[in-house]
């Protein structure tokens, strides 16, 4: 509730960081976050947190990329929207065509594409409960409706939910204990996966 984040050793990307670099060798993960980014819409009282703005340059301003992951949706079930897990998981498929269509240099490989659903939303409490009243059944079906957009896009997909739940303080969000199960599960599926191997995510 203190609104602080923790330090990026403890946030899940950081957590896989070191553990890839432990088992594979040198990785960098890049981390970037926006507090109440969409996968497509807009917030109606901040701006910038539809996740296609940008994204495209984001892509090419790090490229050589070896994997790009994607963790968004939460926030598309926010109160002051009507959407679904359907209309999530079209909102992802959105993100992925624009990453493969990225201005990238000559010769630059496109990044495979990991789909990562979120832990699901439940019971949100203390000062986000309005703006997320009605997330949990708004929600309802969205690692089936991602894996789905990840199988027919020939994406890689993780559902983060089978290792973690959400926040038991808020209901969101995820816990600096589920960060670490979580970044160190992620770390485990990225070093497995074809043509990655030690190069994964560097």
């Amino acid at each position: 509730m203190t609104r602080r984040r923790l330090p990026f050793e403890a946030r899940w990307p950081g957590v896989m960081e070191l553990a890839l670099t432990q088992s594979t060798g040198a990785v960098r993960v890049i981390e970037d976050c926006l507090n109440g980014r969409r996968t497509v819409w807009e917030d109606p009282f901040k701006p910038g947190r539809n996740g296609l703005a940008g994204l495209a340059q984001r892509i090419e301003i790090h490229s050589p990329l070896t994997l790009v992951m994607l963790m968004l949706g939460t926030n598309d079930f926010q109160s002051m929207h009507p959407h679904t897990a359907w209309h999530a998981a079209q909102g992802m498929a959105a993100l992925i065509n624009a990453i493969r269509q990225a201005p990238i240099e000559p010769g630059m490989p496109v990044p495979s594409i990991l789909v990562i659903a979120p832990p699901p939303v439940h019971s949100p409490r203390g000062p986000i409960a309005p703006k997320f009243a009605d997330a949990a059944s708004k929600s309802a079906g969205l690692a089936a409706a991602y894996q789905e957009v990840a199988a027919s896009s020939d994406c890689h997909f993780f559902d983060a939910g089978t290792i973690t739940g959400a926040s038991v303080v808020d209901g969101v969000h995820l816990d600096a204990d589920q960060h670490l199960k979580l970044g160190k599960a992620l770390a485990a599926y990225v070093a497995k996966l074809p043509a990655l191997g030690a190069d994964a995510a560097r």
